[in-house]
């Protein structure tokens, strides 16, 4: 409702292209406070022969403009002063008729001078807002592009390692490649499902769930169940949904290569926020982690522990007691959007 009332306002003075309108409707204005004053003369003391007639002059220019507005001043100036002021029905001039038409002509200037001017910043009120979309509509559609662009270059860049690696014999090299090529592919897909011009952030929920399934789908496997639970409508600035996208990434592809490389299973992702603190858990019932075995001992886990230092968080990677392996985020209180 308010902002119909804005766009009612920004509209005025109306009928601009259609002046006779105008000008017809300030005259029923000014016949309508015509006989409203004679109506309420019973009930009004001697005197005040504009009582009705000042809401007319106003509604006009308020309206319709200028124009209509002194129009309207002039002609319910005439019948107060034809009709109201003694000695009646004539256009009597003396000291006391000058003196109360005075002063009705300034009441009424102001009112419609006023009137333009609050008008005329409305006006201007109005282009600037108009002008204000339009450039936040570009800085959106600049911000999408250069979103795009940025996506577009890392899945160019992934493409690029991915066509390098057939010329490469060495299996570790080819290995290495593989793995940048994925990852780089991986900030670019976290990158394009994260854009919003608005800043506001994903739902952490949909969103570890759209990044879980589309690393199952790159793996290609079928017989290991994935689950994910996270705060309802909880919101991360994007600076930390990035880094803790990747470790979720790193951790379930981990848990696929190293816990269930070769028999069915199960991998849980689990987010939790307490007192703003966040504790992210990617859990499965693998293998568990080889003897000897340290967190740090592959280049994922090295990531991971790199992404956790750049949060201010700490990660680790434990045996669970039930069998498998436990990878744990625990970042301090993170803003949410």
């Amino acid at each position: 409702m308010q902002r119909g009332n804005e766009r009612f306002v920004e509209r005025l003075p109306l009928v601009l292209d259609r002046p006779l309108y105008a000008y017809g409707l300030t005259t029923v204005f000014c016949a309508s406070a015509l006989l409203l004053r004679i109506a309420a003369e019973p009930l009004l003391p001697s005197g005040y022969p504009f009582v009705t007639f000042f809401p007319a002059v106003i509604l006009s220019s308020f309206l319709f403009g200028v124009r209509p507005g002194i129009f309207a001043g002039l002609l319910c100036g005439l019948i107060s002063w034809y009709v109201f002021i003694p000695p009646h029905h004539v256009f009597a001039i003396n000291p006391a008729v000058m003196v109360a038409m005075l002063f009705y002509t300034g009441v009424v200037a102001i009112d419609i001078a006023l009137i333009h001017f609050m008008q005329r910043a409305n006006f201007n009120l109005a282009v600037e807002r108009e002008r204000s979309r339009t450039l936040a509509d570009n800085r959106e559609l600049l911000f999408q592009e250069l979103q795009h662009r940025v996506s577009n270059n890392l899945q160019v860049v992934a493409a690029m390692l991915s066509l390098q690696r057939r010329h490469v014999d060495h299996d570790v090299a080819r290995r290495a490649l593989d793995d940048a090529s994925e990852r780089l592919a991986l900030v670019g897909r976290i990158s394009r499902a994260l854009y919003d011009p608005s800043g506001a952030g994903q739902d952490m929920h949909g969103f570890l769930s759209a990044l879980t399934a589309d690393i199952m789908d790159a793996s290609g496997r079928q017989d290991v169940a994935l689950t994910v639970a996270a705060p309802t409508g909880l919101r991360l600035d994007p600076n930390i949904t990035v880094p803790l996208a990747l470790v979720v990434a790193e951790s379930v592809s981990n848990a696929i290569e190293h816990g269930l490389p070769d028999r069915a299973g199960h991998i849980h992702v689990r987010l939790a926020q307490t007192d703003g603190a966040l504790a992210l858990e990617v859990a499965d019932d693998g293998h568990g982690l080889a003897p000897g075995g340290g967190a740090g001992e592959s280049l994922g886990l090295r990531i991971a522990h790199a992404l956790a230092a750049q949060l201010g968080g700490r990660f680790a990677l434990t045996a669970a007691p039930q069998g498998g392996a436990i990878a744990r985020l625990d970042l301090p209180a993170a803003p949410a959007c």
